[in-house]
């Protein structure tokens, strides 16, 4: 059976903060937060329908090389960046400036895994001399929500895999404008298939997250140590949304 559309839903079986999302991403030379560089952002606006209502893409010249890892994952190698890629700084100042926007204005920003891309931000700030977002709220991270209201599911929680589940299109994964924007339509889709469990607000399911993400990197934990993967000293990091 074809599930309604969120915004042919009755507005009180979704949440309010359905009605518009910001959606946020980055592209970056590497996985560490506090050494890799950004790349490519993507900040924009969804309405509830899931329709791109405003959108905004960076391209930077990271000032480093981009490993090819990296490269073959989203595309962009150094020499296109040193090309036709604006200054860090400036790309950072400005994804600042949108996310921050968004933030104050009281948008709720989605972020798929969102201490990554949060915490690189913040640190790619700090690294220009831009003041960093340090406590952004509200986040909505659809990984930990789905994990959080479907937690026995099996298989990968990647973007590609958990916007299949939900029904979300997703064309071009590992570009920031095409990840941010599945992100939020799958934030949506959970925003509908569990209306009825979630917190009343979006300041709510934000400090509900807090929670959630720290038990679930504790049982991660728990799970890694038994099979081996980490030492019974070592601990995943369960903050949220930035690290």
């Amino acid at each position: 059976m074809t599930r309604p559309h969120p915004a042919q839903l009755p507005l009180w079986d979704v949440p309010e903060w359905v009605r518009v999302v910001g959606v946020f991403d980055l592209e970056t030379t590497g996985v560490d937060v506090a050494d890799d560089r950004i790349v490519t952002a993507h900040v924009g606006l969804l309405d509830a329908a899931g329709d791109v209502i405003r959108a905004r893409d960076w391209l930077a010249d990271p000032g480093v090389p981009i490993p090819d890892g990296a490269s073959a994952i989203h595309g962009i190698t150094t020499e296109h960046a040193r090309r036709n890629g604006r200054p860090a700084r400036d790309v950072v100042a400005e994804v600042v400036e949108a996310v921050r926007g968004l933030l104050d204005a009281g948008i709720p920003v989605v972020a798929y895994n969102a201490p990554f891309d949060f915490s690189m931000l913040k640190y790619e700030s700090l690294r220009h001399g831009i003041p960093p977002i340090e406590n952004p709220s509200p986040v909505i991270d659809p990984l930990v929500v789905d994990k959080a209201y479907d937690r026995w599911r099996k298989g990968k929680r990647t973007l590609e895999v958990v916007a299949a589940h939900y029904a979300v299109r997703l064309d071009a994964a590992h570009q920031a404008s095409a990840d941010a924007v599945a992100a939020g339509r799958v934030a949506q889709a959970l925003a509908e298939r569990f209306a009825p469990w979630l917190p009343p607000t979006v300041h709510e399911l934000h400090t509900r997250q807090i929670g959630w993400a720290r038990a679930q990197a504790a049982s991660l934990t728990e799970y890694f140590v038994g099979i081996g993967r980490l030492d019974p000293d070592d601990r995943l990091d369960g903050r949220w949304p930035i690290r």
